[in-house]
């Protein structure tokens, strides 16, 4: 069945056939990288704060870089800079954290696009086949052939309903890759004072 619209929709189809791989692949690599960004924030900070207090800061990095994510950097952040006092500490990890958004965000603008031009790419399609359809007319008349007439508004039909699918498919995804976005980055807020409170809690630390 495919094989026959992508026939019937002619090269624009295609396009939209390609647009919507590329949503695809995108969609699936954010989602892995997302999932591999979350992980159990508490039972990790509870980890780096037991290493921290037998004073091992080397190990505490080393579990920092071990570990996937954004909460993981920002501890490793805090760490290298807890002799800068709680003050010192506070911003660094707020400018770790105007790093670590738009990482998160990569990408994110091409799934928008195509669900924003997806219908536009159709609409194009659909004028094209209205406009073989008119063409055949022009040329043949009131005698023109059926299966001309038909393949035109074929196009038409099917280049409408692929540019939408393809929108339909690409703004959920969207919104559902921005939903982990937020959720990933309260997850750092939330973290965000606990990190504080446990880097500046160290014996080395100024900021006592």
């Amino acid at each position: 069945m495919l094989p026959k619209l992508l026939l019937y929709g002619g090269p624009m189809m295609w396009l939209l056939l390609l647009t919507s791989a590329v949503a695809v692949m995108v969609f699936i690599e954010r989602l892995l990288h997302y999932h591999r960004e979350q992980i159990h924030t508490t039972e990790f900070l509870i980890g780096v704060r037991n290493v921290l207090k037998r004073d091992n800061v080397v190990e505490a990095i080393s579990i920092c870089d071990a570990t996937p994510g954004p909460v993981a950097r920002m501890v490793k952040v805090a760490i290298l800079n807890r002799d800068r006092g709680r003050e010192g500490v506070r911003e660094a990890l707020e400018e770790a954290g105007l790093l670590e958004v738009p990482r998160l965000e990569e990408k994110l603008n091409l799934v928008a696009t195509i669900a924003q031009i997806a219908p536009l790419m159709g609409l194009l399609g659909t004028a094209l086949g209205m406009i073989r359809v008119f063409g055949a007319l022009e040329k043949e008349g009131r005698y023109a052939h059926t299966e001309l007439l038909a393949g035109g508004v074929w196009q038409a039909l099917v280049c409408t309903a692929g540019g939408l699918a393809v929108a339909i498919f690409a703004y959920a995804a969207y919104n559902y890759l921005v939903s982990r976005v937020n959720s990933i980055v309260l997850d750092m807020e939330k973290s965000s004072t606990e990190i504080l409170n446990l880097v500046t809690e160290l014996p080395s630390s100024n900021g006592k």
